[in-house]
């Protein structure tokens, strides 16, 4: 890996329920660490990864993906949804102890199915970098409007390049409305790959995204027995350069 670039991914865990229908946690972390930890990850993004319902519990062991991928499970308190949970309504992060963390925030979004991001400001070899994850809403109405919530965030925050990934459920390859610059305030991009049904994957729901053009590199759905078995998603990574 060179400078200034870090090497992203992001997996929607469908909460250990398998393509087979059976929920299986351990196939989940045993996925994570025979096909993602070997990558050399600085960014890590799960969706899906605590329960559904409130309380929203906990349900994989966040120190063992720690331990697998040598990164860091960010989710103090404040991050996380309640006493119960591991990450904030299911998304939780895990970086590379080289992101310097300044400052941490969660959103709520709206929708008929509790939605939320995660937002982690950084400093990576003396760069400024923000690192957003979410879950957003199936309904296409309702995307565009957690888009603009997530846009009016960060038009609040410092600006720095942002790097958004995760579970966007947009099936359509330009994402229309939800990523236009008029209403995120910035324009966020990068390629994109199918990822969803997992089995044979067709629409690219899961993305990883930055400003800058031509950022989002070498990017591929994980593809393996492992992954196919384990979620109803592939993972997707990307390696993304920060200027």
């Amino acid at each position: 890996m060179r400078a200034g670039q870090l090497r992203c991914a992001t997996w929607n865990v469908h909460r250990g329920k398998g393509s087979d229908g059976r929920v299986d946690p351990a196939r989940t972390l045993n996925a994570i660490d025979r096909e993602l930890a070997p990558r050399g990850l600085d960014v890590l993004a799960l969706q899906e990864a605590d329960e559904e319902c409130r309380p929203h519990a906990r349900i994989f062991h966040v120190d063992q993906i720690a331990e697998s991928t040598g990164l860091s499970y960010i989710h103090e308190p404040a991050l996380r949804w309640g006493p119960q949970s591991d990450g904030f309504l299911g998304t939780i992060l895990f970086l590379s102890p080289a992101l310097t963390r300044t400052h941490t925030d969660v959103i709520d979004l709206p929708g008929h199915c509790h939605r939320g991001a995660v937002s982690v400001e950084t400093l990576f070899e003396g760069r400024s970098v923000r690192i957003m994850s979410t879950h957003l809403s199936l309904f296409q109405p309702l995307r565009i409007v957690q888009m603009r919530i997530i846009g009016q965030y960060l038009r609040r925050r410092p600006q720095m390049q942002t790097l958004l990934l995760g579970d966007l459920n947009e099936w359509r390859p330009w994402g229309g409305l939800m990523f236009d610059r008029r209403l995120v305030g910035t324009r966020l991009r990068g390629p994109v790959r199918p990822t969803f049904p997992s089995a044979q994957p067709l629409l690219p729901l899961d993305r990883i995204l930055t400003e800058a053009p031509g950022e989002v590199q070498q990017i591929r759905a994980v593809t393996s027995a492992e992954m196919t078995a384990a979620s109803d998603h592939l993972p997707l990574e990307a390696v993304v350069t920060v200027p």
